[in-house]
């Protein structure tokens, strides 16, 4: 849950050069590709792909390649897309959306219209509760709509939900700890190592202690993916790095 975030939170941010800062464009829209995850985001005629992200931080997308030169193939928007049941009956649209920006994976739909109106306009589903997608409708899976959740129930323990500050913290003892965590590390070890950047943070900075109590323990809770994300990133600069020195040895 790490590094999820929803698609409203993408849309408006501007997207820029990581090493150099210059800007690219303003993000208009996020886009699946054939295999259902997130593949682009677009803005100003511009796609960059999401395998080319180097962080989300507050209101910009720092990414490691230019804007593809051509608009991608195969391309679909998820917002606002019908919601069926598995008896084609209509039953909302997709409103809003949270994902993976590493990996791409859709990790839940906020829901809205008839399907949404016991839980004040807004309910949750999960991909397990989706029995297809195609380009313009959602089919959820029969029995789904007795199981469902209000938005804030529904959507605990994700960051994207934590308030701005939480967010900001666990983004800094994450990059603290960027080459502090190996993939080996046991999950006590990577515990330990949370606490002792958090501490280092509350000592060096003034940040409310309620707002870092809370990005501590969400990191320790989520550890695992903490671990996950840093293995993730660092491969992915390697990954930038051989295609920058592939365009210059051209």
């Amino acid at each position: 849950m790490l590094n999820v975030v929803r698609r409203s939170q993408i849309i408006g941010s501007i997207a820029i050069d990581s090493s150099t800062s210059a800007r690219f464009a303003e993000l208009e829209e996020v886009w699946l590709d054939d295999s259902g995850r997130i593949a682009y985001f677009s803005g100003e005629e511009a796609y960059l792909p999401v395998q080319g992200i180097a962080g989300i931080g507050m209101g910009a997308v720092s990414i490691y390649y230019h804007p593809v030169p051509d608009i991608p193939d195969n391309l679909h928007r998820l917002h606002q897309i019908t919601v069926e049941s598995a008896l084609g009956e209509t039953q909302g649209w997709v409103e809003d959306f949270l994902f993976d920006w590493q990996t791409g994976e859709i990790a839940a739909y906020i829901v809205a219209g008839e399907i949404a109106v016991p839980f004040g306009g807004r309910a949750v589903l999960y991909p397990e509760d989706i029995e297809e997608i195609s380009t313009n409708k959602l089919i959820i899976r029969e029995g789904v709509q007795d199981q469902l959740q209000g938005e804030s129930e529904g959507l605990q323990g994700f960051l994207s939900e934590k308030s701005q500050q939480v967010q900001h913290l666990v983004h800094i003892i994450g990059d603290r700890l960027h080459h502090l965590i190996s993939p080996n590390d046991k999950p006590e070890v990577v515990r330990v190592k949370i606490k002792e950047v958090s501490d280092e943070v509350a000592a060096s900075t003034d940040h409310p202690h309620h707002a870092l109590e809370e990005a501590t323990e969400f990191l320790q809770e989520q550890w695992h993916s903490l671990q996950q994300s840093i293995s993730r990133g660092t491969e992915r600069t390697k990954s930038a790095l051989d295609a920058a020195w592939r365009q210059i040895t051209k």
